[in-house]
């Protein structure tokens, strides 16, 4: 989630950031196995992941993925526009996914949250268009933690069981399930139906009669009831559409905080209105209201986070977290992508991510964090795995792909964070940015083609890629609520692009026009070798720097080195789109000592057509005469035990 998009605009969501950068737990009576059986059952992990090498993950939005009805009318209903179920992950479909180097698939919006449709015949109450985004709903107010979105399933009664099956297929392909948690905010209206016997709701043991108690699970407005924010720049549920239960009320007395930190009783309409803000013990001044942890815990272990918080007193909205997640990694969940992570306690993800890895050692955790100045609390304190590198390298890279940085730019980022550098996620596309190919980034999307090779090699962290991202999809039109250039997660909508790939089911791409599948091409050849190859693993050294004195080197170029003990990869990419660019790209002394070359020729094939570029070493200086179209880049390959 970021502030502009999953909830739009909003000037409040530093009235709580403050108050989530440190903060403690302890373990409830469902969890308080003993510490042996709990590192057995780590240990014992049923799914073990392939730690050597990168890991790519494919980013779904799941109701759009299968949904091939086109109609595409704004605000249309479900009937009107479709949707995509979890039984449109075939096989084929399962198949033509892992054919991106895909480790992990994120299933993006499959806890229950609230939407605009008549579920009452399965004993699912209404919720109110008053306090929700779209019609869809937003997959970041969620109504229901322990079950999944009705919209998802063939028979909304075995909802949950499809979704079951669909982890099961996912594993017989060989990935694993990322499901998103949300712990910062639920849906205004939260109720679960389908919470397992002794777990009660959030809110349902509160105090209300205060603002503030360490174990309520909400903040509190006293004496105010909770009001419908106006509408501003002509916004209307539903579009203006009748609606039974749009009046503009929605009864909540008394108010609650709104998600993003708001206290007012009527929230702005640009504030995240359809949810409110889970109390995790801080109190409304920024002061903690549980233990902190110790300098002893950075860079432990999680059986070391585990046994600190053993039999501690916590606040209760950790337990309730901490049962949810249990929950579904007993079901077979794989990992978690962690919503707005740093709006929450570090001492809350000892807690919580030390109770996952007890029970799967493996287990892939990513959180959504934007502050630089914390990713290494939240690493190493936080024990999460991988973390947003958006503030710094996506960021950066964007300017760099507009033409309004140079290149250079990225080679400081890298180095400030070569010390977590496995621990950031690279992405160019997620749901909350914009499609490359849109209005709004760059309007090509060959224009994310260096940038991926970049962004996906450069470091040992994860690469994501969000899915129709390798097909070029442009989101050119508004859906409803959610606007163009960003493919909306708050509407009913379904992707041309898809429709193509789909080709009747068989995912063969055949249907799909030449430039899309040139695309699709350069991202499945890049990305599985980004997730097979052991020098990506490796060491790393920029050639950038020592190269922008040379000859027909400059600031559209980038490159560097990676390697491991018996390969050697040298990237290069060209982010001119109308240049070509000629020049010879010098190996510096240290590269060639390290990798233990000698004075004659080595030859380097090129990853994306097999060519091969010849690497000159004379006096212990190196260099390779290179000529990149543009757009254009090269991966090119050493076998380092060849050159002995």
């Amino acid at each position: 989630m970021k502030i502009n998009n999953k909830h739009p605009g909003s000037s409040a969501l530093l009235i709580l950031f403050s108050l989530g950068l440190s903060s403690c737990v302890d373990f409830s009576e469902r969890a308080n196995h003993t510490e042996q059986r709990a590192i057995q059952s780590s240990a014992a992990s049923s799914h073990q992941q392939n730690t050597a090498h990168k890991k790519v993950i494919y980013q779904v939005f799941t109701r759009l993925f299968g949904n091939r009805n086109t109609t595409n009318k704004p605000w249309g209903t479900i009937e009107e526009n479709g949707v995509g179920k979890f039984n449109d992950f075939t096989d084929e479909a399962l198949k033509a996914i892992k054919g991106y180097g895909t480790t992990h698939i994120w299933y993006t919006g499959v806890p229950h949250h609230a939407l605009v449709g008549d579920y009452t015949q399965y004993g699912i109450s209404n919720d109110d268009p008053d306090v929700v985004k779209g019609r869809a709903g937003s997959p970041y107010a969620v109504k229901d933690y322990y079950n999944v979105n009705p919209d998802l399933a063939v028979d909304p009664r075995n909802r949950l069981q499809e979704f079951q099956y669909l982890i099961e297929r996912t594993h017989n392909h060989g990935m694993k399930v990322i499901i998103d948690i949300v712990p910062n905010h639920v849906a205004r209206n939260y109720h679960s139906n389908s919470r397992p016997e002794g777990v009660n709701d959030f809110g349902a043991s509160d105090d209300t009669s205060v603002a503030y108690k360490r174990d309520n699970n909400f903040y509190y407005i006293v004496g105010e009831d909770f009001k419908v924010p106006e509408a501003i720049n002509g916004y209307r549920p539903l579009n203006g559409e009748a609606h039974p239960l749009v009046d503009g009320i929605f009864k909540e007395s008394p108010a609650k905080w709104t998600g993003n930190g708001s206290r007012k009783s009527q929230p702005s309409a640009d504030d995240w209105y359809e949810t409110v803000k889970i109390n995790y013990g801080v109190k409304p001044d920024g002061s903690y209201d549980f233990e902190r942890l110790p300098d002893s815990l950075k860079n432990a272990g999680f059986q070391a986070h585990y046994r600190f918080w053993l039999n501690k007193n916590v606040p209760d909205s950790w337990k309730k977290f901490r049962d949810i997640v249990l929950y579904w990694t007993e079901k077979g969940v794989d990992g978690f992508r962690y919503d707005m992570a740093e709006m929450v306690p570090v001492e809350f993800w000892s807690y919580l991510n030390s109770s996952i890895k007890m029970k799967n050692s493996q287990a892939f955790l990513l959180a959504e964090v934007y502050n630089p100045e914390i990713y290494r609390d939240f690493l190493q304190l936080g024990l999460m795995d991988s973390l947003y590198d958006k503030v710094d390298f996506y960021d950066t890279m964007k300017l760099v792909m507009q033409g309004r940085a140079p290149t250079s730019r990225l080679t400081s980022i890298v180095e400030k964070f070569q010390d977590i550098d496995s621990g950031l996620l690279h992405f160019l596309e997620n749901h909350d940015e914009q499609r490359i190919a849109s209005s709004g980034f760059v309007g090509d999307a060959r224009m994310g083609k260096p940038a991926m090779v970049v962004s996906s090699l450069i470091g040992k962290g994860a690469t994501l890629i969000y899915f129709a991202q390798a097909l070029g999809e442009e989101a050119k039109k508004d859906a409803g609520f959610g606007k163009s250039t960003r493919t909306t997660i708050f509407d009913y909508w379904g992707l041309e692009k898809l429709k193509r790939w789909e080709s009747g089911g068989s995912y063969s791409g055949e249907q799909l026009k030449a430039n899309e599948r040139e695309l699709s091409e350069f991202y499945k050849k890049l990305l599985a070798f980004s997730s097979s190859s052991d020098a990506i693993m490796g060491h790393y050294q920029d050639l950038h720097r020592s190269n922008l004195s040379q000859k027909g080197y400059n600031e559209k170029l980038f490159s560097f080195a990676r390697w491991s003990e018996g390969r050697a990869v040298i990237v290069v990419s060209n982010f001119s789109s109308g240049t070509s660019q000629n020049f010879e790209l010098k190996i510096p002394a240290s590269l060639i000592t390290e990798w233990k070359l000698h004075e004659k020729e080595y030859f380097l094939t090129n990853l994306f057509d097999g060519n091969k570029q010849r690497l000159m070493i004379k006096q212990n200086e190196g260099g390779i005469s290179l000529s990149l179209k543009p757009l254009e880049s090269m991966v090119l390959q050493l076998s380092l035990s060849d050159s002995l």
